[in-house]
């Protein structure tokens, strides 16, 4: 498990999280959604590190990773995997090359014993016989896939996820939020989307976070979320729903 006790994160005079406290549950798809600017990217970054919270604890497992020192911060690190929003493979990298840059960064494995994980990886995103091509050779679907397989390619405890699904067209983003949701249950990672994709939310939101204006505003479920009195909550939802169909 994942906690998140009373964190919060200022930028000069604002405050962009105030005293957040949630978890994020073992073998399910912990989502955190919220308007542009809510804080929910800003509470991603802290859980990984990339930002510090000014007060609370970010907790895995009973670490507190927050209180680590650097050291031992990357020792965590190794634990998790990101998928970065767009991908953000390296164009200049092979498929293989991609997904091997964490097994270089992170391992002391042998190029066959990288290779053979490279190949087992891409296997679990259903690649074949595209190790040697480029990202810019590649749909963006594709290029999903294969960002996933690196950020599972150090078989992480945990996986975290920004806006999978930008860019895609519905199709390919359920497709991708199944993946993502497959890959959760059979190896059991706690997973953390930031998302703001409605789809993603009724498919696959088994613990959602909703964050309005820096502050953990309503909790549940997928089957809990279009049935709420909450005001903001069905402000965002009816939204973002409206402006899906209008996109479509």
């Amino acid at each position: 498990m994942i906690e998140v006790k009373n964190v919060s994160k200022s930028f000069d005079d604002q405050e962009v999280l105030k005293n957040i406290s949630t978890t994020f549950e073992k073998g399910k798809t912990n989502l955190i959604i919220g308007q542009s600017g809510s804080g929910k990217t800003v509470l991603m970054k802290c859980c990984i590190g990339l930002l510090d919270a000014d007060e609370g604890e970010i907790i895995f497992d009973g670490l507190v990773f927050s209180a680590l020192k650097e050291k031992e911060k990357r020792k965590t690190r190794k634990e998790m995997g990101v998928l970065f929003q767009g991908g953000a493979l390296f164009d200049s990298l092979t498929v293989e090359q991609n997904v091997m840059f964490p097994l270089n960064m992170f391992t002391n494995m042998t190029f066959e014993e990288k290779r053979d994980r490279v190949n087992e990886v891409l296997g679990h995103v259903n690649i074949f016989n595209a190790n040697e091509k480029f990202p810019s050779e590649i749909s963006g679907g594709m290029t999903k896939r294969v960002a996933i397989a690196r950020a599972i390619a150090l078989n992480p405890k945990y996986l975290f996820c920004d806006e999978p699904n930008s860019g895609l067209d519905p199709k390919t983003a359920e497709k991708i939020d199944q993946l993502i949701s497959e890959l959760t249950e059979k190896f059991q990672m706690i997973t953390v989307i930031n998302t703001h994709d409605m789809n993603s939310v009724l498919q696959i939101g088994e613990k959602i976070a909703f964050i309005h204006k820096g502050q953990l505003w309503w909790e549940g479920d997928k089957n809990q979320i279009l049935n709420t009195d909450n005001e903001e909550l069905n402000d965002f939802v009816f939204a973002t729903e409206l402006t899906r169909r209008v996109k479509r």
